[in-house]
């Protein structure tokens, strides 16, 4: 700054000399500017140059403003370089990192395109980088549940897919999507080959031994059952019978129930399209749990939308509703009160059941609908439970596109809900329809 004022005054000087000698004050100052004008721009001109073929040609050498222009713009330079080396060593050590996960990461853009694969994606779904970066990712790996999987938004966070290698077909691959950095994805897929492997064998021989044990019990139910009404069997016999015939049937149950959801789990999702008249179903459900208070006397109250009718498979949901209804009244102290409701809103169908019984600690409630846990197992033993009911309910109504709802605080009772989606509910045309089929059935 210091050298430009001095230039600057010295031509100042000069022309106010010059301009004294010859009288043309005007003219010379004006010639003089221009002149120191040209000069700088020049300067300038060197300066752009500079800027564009760095390592081509000089800078200009001229001490003052430029010059502090030139130091500073190397300095950003030295910066910028040292923060793309250590950028550069940040992205070596991730791709070393991600290339030795045993899952294959992938690096989507916005629309779907590769941008970075590790060495896994490449075994797993034939994706080789940087050959195949910019390329969409659904059309490299042609599974179309991928595609429809990569466009379901939120819902692919909460559930990931399970599908097999478009490389290998006898590998089993979770996939897993999240956001990731600035509008991308990151995409991760694990061999789960193991996992699922075992889980196959668990449900082949769970099936195979419900049904191995199913007729042995029957026989022997049936002989327990012909022994107690048999006149000449002893009467102190009698109750060790009837004991044995008690944990014959809570055995059979417990098959049953070991069936159903083996069949549930080996099923698809649910594709069958009948209409299920609900309003129905809770009638003979609320009958049926009439009779099981038997003494216990609750106060068992139904409320239903008489026309609200679902499309799924009637047993299956028959068999949901109907675990929920008596569990209720197996867990209600007597004369406790038992709310059985049916309604619709602008999120879909729902099936509650109310009861003011004794409640859920609220750490037991993430578990209910896990196969066997049990909060009091003396008890639920007691009631014949067999600890499978509410993983049937969950599996039912999941099929079902659906979930279950579970509200409850110890002392205060606890809410059940069954919540299906508004696409299960039938429209009031279809059911007109399907009602007068059924009369003309019946005529």
């Amino acid at each position: 700054m210091r050298d430009d004022a001095w230039r600057f005054a010295a031509v100042f000087l000069v022309c106010y000399v010059v301009g004294a000698v010859t009288g043309q004050h005007a003219i010379v100052f004006a010639v003089g500017l221009s002149l120191f004008i040209f000069w700088q721009y020049n300067e300038l001109l060197k300066l752009l140059a500079w800027l564009k073929k760095r390592h081509q040609s000089h800078g200009p050498e001229q001490t003052g403003i430029i010059d502090d222009i030139c130091r500073e713009i190397d300095y950003a330079r030295l910066r910028h370089s040292s923060r793309e080396k250590k950028l550069g060593n940040f992205l070596k050590r991730f791709q070393k990192a991600t290339g030795a996960l045993p899952d294959a990461v992938i690096v989507l853009g916005l629309n779907g395109e590769i941008d970075w694969a590790n060495k896994k994606a490449e075994q797993y779904f034939g994706i080789k980088w940087p050959q195949d970066s910019g390329l969409r990712a659904a059309n490299l790996i042609r599974v179309p549940e991928l595609a429809s999987h990569l466009k379901s938004g939120k819902k692919r966070i909460e559930k990931g897919l399970q599908m097999s290698s478009p490389v290998d077909g006898s590998v089993q691959l979770e996939i897993r999507i999240s956001p990731y950095g600035d509008r991308q994805q990151l995409l991760v897929a694990r061999d789960i080959t193991g996992i699922s492997k075992a889980n196959q064998m668990r449900k082949d021989f769970i099936a195979n031994a419900s049904h191995e044990l199913r007729t042995p019990l029957t026989v022997i139910s049936g002989y327990l059952e012909s022994f107690v009404d048999d006149e000449v069997c002893p009467r102190e016999w009698k109750t060790h019978i009837r004991q044995m015939r008690t944990q014959a049937t809570r055995m059979q149950n417990l098959i049953e129930d070991l069936l159903t959801l083996s069949t549930l789990e080996a099923s698809e999702d649910d594709s069958t399209q009948d209409v299920v008249r609900v309003p129905d179903m809770l009638s003979g459900i609320y009958n049926e749990a009439k009779t099981l208070s038997g003494v216990m006397q609750h106060n068992i109250e139904l409320e239903v939308e008489p026309r609200l009718y679902v499309s799924g498979n009637h047993a299956q949901l028959y068999s949901a509703f109907s675990n929920i209804v008596f569990n209720a009244i197996q867990y209600t102290p007597e004369r406790g009160k038992v709310s059985i409701r049916w309604y619709s809103d602008d999120r879909g169908a729902h099936m509650e059941v109310r009861d003011n019984g004794l409640g859920i600690a609220a750490e037991h409630i993430p578990r209910l609908t896990e196969r066997f846990y049990r909060i009091d197992k003396g008890r639920s033993r007691e009631k014949g439970g067999t600890g499978l009911g509410l993983a049937i309910v969950k599996h039912v109504i999941a099929k079902h596109g659906g979930n279950l709802a579970i509200n409850s605080k110890p002392g205060e009772g606890s809410v059940f809900r069954c919540n299906l989606p508004v696409s299960r509910i039938v429209p009031a045309v279809t059911t007109s329809t399907a009602l007068d089929k059924d009369v003309s059935n019946f005529s």
